[in-house]
């Protein structure tokens, strides 16, 4: 190193990382800890609300489920970004993070048609020992969910 860079900046060297000293630093105090806690509390108290009567939307499967999605991806990104310290992370999280991310989205993209559709074109033999029955065929059929089998007593 030059002494011209100590002329520019007589403070000394930047850091190597490009960012001013205790950039990185994290919150002061415990109090920002305290109210990150007191909003995973609230937000687990909306999670509950769903199952009170007191929830305006009745017994729509749909609505709880998306709130309850919403509710726990808020309260994720609370932990992610409070608890373990990534709000102050230096910006090289996003190259770790969203082509995880991307990759994980593709992943679930690409399963859940296999997954939903698994039983359209399943074998005879298949459909008789999975499971699960479709209702058409489990009609009337002993030891399905709609007449169930008969046992002697002892066995």
């Amino acid at each position: 190193m030059t002494n011209s860079n100590f002329a520019e900046n007589p403070a000394g060297p930047a850091p190597l990382h490009g960012h001013p000293e205790g950039a990185h630093d994290g919150p002061k105090g415990v109090g920002v800890y305290v109210m990150v806690a007191l909003g995973l509390v609230f937000l687990t108290a909306c999670s509950y609300w769903t199952y009170t009567p007191f929830w305006p939307f009745g017994d729509n499967l749909a609505i709880k489920r998306t709130w309850m999605m919403a509710v726990s991806c808020t309260k994720a990104m609370l932990v992610i970004m409070f608890f373990m310290h990534l709000k102050w992370e230096a910006n090289w999280k996003w190259v770790v993070t969203v082509p995880a991310s991307l990759m994980s989205m593709l992943l679930v993209l690409a399963l859940v048609p296999d997954v939903g559709l698994r039983m359209k074109h399943a074998s005879r033999e298949r459909l008789v020992y999975s499971a699960e029955q479709p209702e058409r065929e489990a009609e009337g059929k002993p030891g399905t969910a709609l007449k169930p089998a008969e046992h002697p007593v002892g066995e």
